[in-house]
């Protein structure tokens, strides 16, 4: 068994380290798929993936982490506990389980300190039919404007400005105009992309290859950055079914909310990454969830992003601002507290468990 604090790393360079070193001494199976470019420290980086059981299993459970790039300090950090955990290998391999940890699904905002790709695309909005015709969110066209001001940090007309629309229509309308996805302004938020990215065409490659063969497959996916701070919202991962909604709620409990009835602090999304497992492993039984934990208060995220996007489009900008705005960034999806920590880990535990139940 590892510390907890010591499960989590302070850089993507030093988290994946931490990963494949427990995934070496854990005797899985690795496979590095390689990024074309270099992370912020120059260093090579990788979607890597450790297989832990039998290849063969027909149970298969996944846990992936950096689905939005810099969400994957804490997503690392569950991975890594979990592949120094005995007493959870132990559990798995005694159900028939096999584990595959995808650590970094989009290194390059893990590295970087984004939560998106390099094309600006958020990858969780970016697993759509790109030869049909695309989502249309105009709820987003009335806030790009205020979203994306001249100056950072605002002006005080587009507080303003901002506050009014707040104000007249609520908080809510406010974070479902944004977060819903949209596919219009390439420059924007929550942009979904007109294409698949690498990270959308690694993680289906992975699926072909590590999917195949089984009969269940449960996901869970670790997020960040909604909900009270420290709590792991249990959102289900999947399609508006019935019958997939039940199981997920008999494995993790009635308080699994979903986009679909309103239940979920998240809005209602469409081009999700579970999307995949359907089309890559149409055999499968498919059972998943998100594991959403708080971080600050939706107001402080949202202008955390707000900012980190501005400066994407402000090269130029001091060295000093540019320096907060990624700090700011960081502890909008990362509490660096050791409390926070032992939260994460006791709660995504807990969720590994209770996989499988029936």
């Amino acid at each position: 068994m590892i510390n907890i604090p010591d499960a989590f790393a302070a850089s993507y360079a030093k988290a994946r380290v931490k990963f494949l070193e427990a995934a070496a001494t854990a005797g899985t199976r690795i496979e590095s798929f390689n990024h074309p470019l270099p992370g912020r420290e120059g260093e090579p980086l990788a979607l890597d993936v450790a297989l832990d059981g039998d290849p063969a299993a027909k149970r298969l459970l996944i846990v992936s982490s950096g689905c939005h790039g810099v969400e994957g300090f804490c997503g690392s950090g569950v991975q890594v506990f979990a592949l120094h955990d005995t007493e959870w290998r132990e559990k798995a391999r005694e159900a028939g389980v096999a584990v595959l940890y995808l650590h970094a699904l989009n290194p390059y905002g893990f590295s970087h300190l984004r939560r998106v790709t390099k094309e600006n695309v958020d990858l969780n909005r970016n697993f759509q039919d790109f030869s049909k015709l695309l989502p249309n969110n105009p709820a987003y066209g009335r806030v790009h404007s205020l979203l994306l001001p001249d100056t950072w940090p605002p002006s005080a007309a587009n507080r303003a400005a901002t506050e009014a629309f707040i104000a007249e229509n609520g908080i809510k309308t406010w974070q479902a105009a944004i977060s819903a996805g949209q596919y219009e302004f390439a420059d924007g938020l929550f942009y979904g992309g007109n294409a698949p990215t690498w990270s959308n065409r690694t993680v289906r490659e992975v699926l072909r290859k590590y999917a195949s063969q089984a009969t269940e497959v449960a996901w869970i996916d670790l997020h960040t950055g909604l909900g009270p701070q420290g709590v792991g919202e249990r959102i289900h991962a999947g399609r508006n079914d019935a019958e997939a909604i039940a199981r997920a709620r008999r494995w993790w409990g009635e308080k699994v909310t979903s986009i679909y009835d309103g239940s979920s602090t998240s809005a209602l999304l469409t081009g999700l990454m579970w999307e995949s497992i359907h089309e890559e492993a149409p055999q499968a039984e498919y059972t998943g969830i998100a594991l959403e934990y708080g971080t600050e208060p939706v107001t402080e995220i949202l202008d955390a992003l707000r900012g980190d996007h501005w400066l994407a489009q402000h090269p130029e900008a001091p060295a000093e601002l540019a320096a907060d705005i990624k700090a700011r960034l960081k502890r909008a999806f990362y509490t660096d507290t050791d409390a926070w920590k032992g939260q994460i880990i006791s709660q995504a535990r807990q969720a590994m468990f209770q996989a499988f139940q029936d």
